[in-house]
């Protein structure tokens, strides 16, 4: 289960083998420790020492989120899941041929999903918005796993380049089937410069987190990456992993914005930039956090989408365990 704490005043604490949430306001949730496997703790939020000591102690992740929803802190133990062999291998395949063939695999899995995605939206008087885009990203994908290259120094400006091809037409047809007050010109980030693009930003800081959270489980060190060049403390290898999981924060905001549920009332505009408020963040949460609960057949297993991203990241582990550099 996984908990959500973004009301400005709220206070965490726990009593009685239970983790407690006091808001300035409503009712107060008590959740047994051992139901709990995640907490997002937002700004404006106190919570106490026991907190963090019973999280060590249950195996559980307590983040700390921006305005984004993207994770700028965390409570853990400080062990990695698995013995130290996977983050010394990881250290060597990051820089061998065989990282070029799995960058591949990776980016044309996201390009799959993308037209997955857009193909899923329309109805039958949109489908024409999404037919030449679909065939352009298609050969895209082909064109990435094509690539012919020996390392990835070598082989990253062409597929930087693919694979952004391939999301400017996606981004670009997501827009226009949107409803009109929630199209947007291009992908804006630093800050959202729209409702889409701020509630795509929320969505996938949360993701962020669950797939750091699933790396660190499994033994994988998230600051050693693959594609995603090495940045001085930034989570690296979790850009690369979250690539085939974003779709899925697509597809609850795209949901949302055609149901026409989101209002700008839900936003907080400064100087142009665009913050979910309170209101936002918790119809967003709550609609993410249920689809991401809904089991579904993945790669042959019946399990939660949260759970396949924890199976990814042990997937990866096992591989990276048993990894041998070709010569």
């Amino acid at each position: 289960m996984q908990i959500y704490v973004n009301t400005p005043g709220c206070k965490v604490s726990v009593k009685d083998g239970q983790l407690v949430v006091r808001p300035p306001e409503g009712e107060v949730q008590r959740i047994p420790l051992a139901q709990i496997d995640s907490v997002f703790i937002h700004r404006s939020c106190l919570l106490t020492a026991e907190v963090a000591f019973a999280a060590v102690e249950h195996d559980i992740d307590v983040q700390f989120a921006d305005r984004r929803g993207k994770p700028v802190a965390r409570l853990w133990s400080g062990r990695f899941g698995s013995i130290s062999v996977i983050r010394k291998k990881q250290a060597l395949f990051c820089q061998s041929p065989q990282a070029v063939v799995w960058v591949q695999q990776l980016l044309a899995e996201k390009c799959e999903h993308q037209t997955a995605t857009l193909l899923s939206l329309p109805d039958s008087r949109e489908e024409h918005l999404v037919q030449n885009p679909v065939v352009k990203m298609s050969d895209l994908r082909k064109r990435l796993l094509e690539e012919q290259q020996d390392s990835l120094a070598d082989a990253g400006p062409r597929l930087r380049a693919l694979e952004a091809a391939a999301s400017k037409y996606y981004f670009q047809t997501l827009s226009a089937l949107m409803p009109s007050q929630y199209r947007f010109e291009q992908r804006s980030q630093h800050p959202a410069r729209d409702m889409f693009n701020c509630l795509l930003n929320y969505a996938y800081g949360i993701l962020y987190g669950k797939v750091e959270e699933s790396l660190i489980r499994a033994g994988v060190d998230p600051f050693i990456g693959v594609f995603h060049r090495d940045e001085y403390n930034r989570p690296v290898l979790v850009y690369d992993m979250i690539e085939r999981f974003r779709h899925w924060a697509d597809y609850v905001v795209c949901r949302l914005c055609r149901q026409e549920v989101i209002f700008i009332e839900f936003f907080e505009v400064e100087q142009g930039a665009f913050w979910l408020n309170e209101y936002g963040k918790r119809i967003l949460i709550q609609a993410f956090t249920d689809y991401m609960e809904e089991v579904i057949v993945w790669q042959g297993l019946q399990r939660s989408r949260t759970t396949h991203i924890l199976l990814s990241a042990q997937n990866f582990a096992t591989f990276l365990k048993g990894f041998e550099q070709q010569v």
